[in-house]
């Protein structure tokens, strides 16, 4: 009796250099692939139009100039003829922007040149498994409700449900997810789903904010100690990554580790076993990690900043979270949310907003993104206080363009660390959540600032939130 044979899938690789087309091509049908390769973009297309393909790994640059603008009309193209078509862009490290400009238009994900084989395997693997069938119909929200944990994450726009589809394909599996997206957008929403909707859920997740820890007590904080290890080491301590044995491990501010401090860390994916401070014996670690930034890692990686080993761990699945000012649609859904919500939490009742209002929080930037949605929405919900809010009412409530943002602070009957915690909030609405600026303003390092936020509750105020925002 016969049985069906699977078809291998095929890759197209689209690059004017030659020595890379022999490269990629043995590479890949060593790996089971079947290859077709082409030097230009046109050729690229007619291949294309006349075959069936899965992948495209495409070069940047077909032209003396490298300026990246025939690798984008490409791009372009294919996703305008081939929508489903998932598409690997290969680019050098000097070009990074490039690339992420390719991925924020429609790449799947980028690789550089020279490139590490087994990771690129790996990565056109996890492409292709996490590539949507052509003919598959695009799910709604609804539907990915049915089938997902996701409490808190509240949206519909395109980009939002292209996010949540992918958070569901990559949940199941223990593949690391690197979460990229500005300030406020909403990434520790998405770690903690893609957690709750793994095989690890009734496990610990392990929340750590890397820009909050010294890089003199980054191993006992991670590794944990054993007693008398150092002068304060009076008793044996658990690690973080002892914490989250069989759970996931979520690394926040990722992009602040220092280098010294990523080879540690680095060991840890690699071999999975670490071992405590004055520890005779190393342990095992059975881990998933996500991490998080709002910096672009690859750019990191090109300044010397961060190591690319590390890097290449950390982000076999990487989800972009677009910015608010991207998906506006979503801004009615998510002021509503927030309205009823912080109502609920004040004891004030029903609260609405007139369709003023909602139009002129529609149509504003929001450059701190959903954190500074909430803090505009709660700040005129207590100064308003009324039913309906309007228009007025919002800009009433908006602090002085020129007037610093400690002005109308009233100490009267706080304690030192409430006016702490109130300064430190008013900065961070002040400059939007950016935590470079707000140390600078309150005159401290950024590692000291990120242990006053956690102190004060405020761990993830300058990315996510204090713990309620929306995605």
């Amino acid at each position: 009796m016969m049985t069906d044979v699977p078809r291998k899938h095929r890759v197209l690789v689209v690059d004017d250099d030659a020595s890379v087309l022999v490269s990629l091509a043995l590479l890949l049908r060593q790996s089971g692939f079947e290859v077709l390769t082409c030097e230009d973009p046109d050729r690229a297309l007619a291949i294309l139009a006349a075959h069936s393909m899965d992948l495209v790994l495409q070069d940047m640059n077909f032209s003396p100039q490298t300026s990246g603008e025939e690798g984008l009309a490409l791009l372009a193209r294919i996703k305008e003829q081939h929508p489903g078509l998932p598409v690997l862009l290969m680019t050098a490290w000097g070009s990074i922007a490039l690339a992420v400009k390719g991925v924020k238009v429609g790449a799947a994900d980028f690789f550089t040149k020279p490139w590490h084989n087994a990771q690129l395997v790996e990565l056109v693997n996890t492409t292709l498994e996490l590539a949507v069938p052509a003919t598959a119909g695009r799910l709604d929200r609804q539907a990915l409700d049915a089938q997902l944990d996701l409490r808190g994450i509240i949206g519909q726009h395109p980009e939002i449900l292209k996010v949540l589809s992918t958070l569901g394909r990559v949940a199941r599996t223990r593949a690391p997810v690197l979460i990229l997206g500005e300030s406020g957008t909403g990434k520790e929403l998405i770690a903690d789903a893609i957690h709750r909707n793994s095989p690890r859920a009734g496990k610990p997740l392990v929340k750590i904010n890397m820009g909050a820890i010294t890089s003199s007590l980054f191993e006992s904080e991670m590794f944990g100690h054993v007693k008398g290890a150092f002068t304060d080491a009076r008793s044996d301590r658990t690690g973080h990554v002892a914490s989250a044995h069989e759970g996931t491990l979520f690394l926040d501010e990722i992009g602040e580790l220092n280098r010294a401090d990523q080879v540690k860390l680095l060991r840890v994916l690699q071999d999975h076993s670490y071992r405590p401070v004055g520890a005779s014996r190393s342990e095992q670690a059975d881990i998933r990690v996500v991490s998080a930034t709002n910096r672009e890692l690859a750019e990191a990686v090109a300044a010397g900043d961060f190591r690319e080993d590390l890097f290449y761990r950390l982000n076999l699945i990487t989800i972009r979270l677009p910015p608010l000012r991207e998906r506006r649609s979503d801004i009615p859904l998510i002021a509503n949310h927030l309205v009823a919500t912080l109502a609920g939490d004040y004891g004030l009742g029903e609260v609405t907003l007139a369709p003023g209002a909602m139009q002129w929080l529609a149509s504003q930037s929001w450059p701190g993104n959903i954190r500074q949605l909430r803090q505009t929405v709660e700040r005129t919900l207590l100064l308003a206080g009324k039913r309906v809010l309007e228009q007025q009412d919002f800009l009433d409530a908006e602090p002085g363009e020129d007037a610093p943002a400690h002005t109308d602070v009233r100490v009267d009957g706080l304690t030192l660390e409430q006016v702490e915690r109130l300064m430190i909030d008013r900065m961070l609405e002040q400059h939007q959540g950016n935590i470079s600026r707000v140390a600078k303003a309150l005159g401290l390092s950024r590692a000291a600032l990120y242990r006053r936020l956690d102190k004060h509750g405020l761990g993830d105020a300058g990315d996510e939130g204090s713990g309620g925002d929306e995605a």
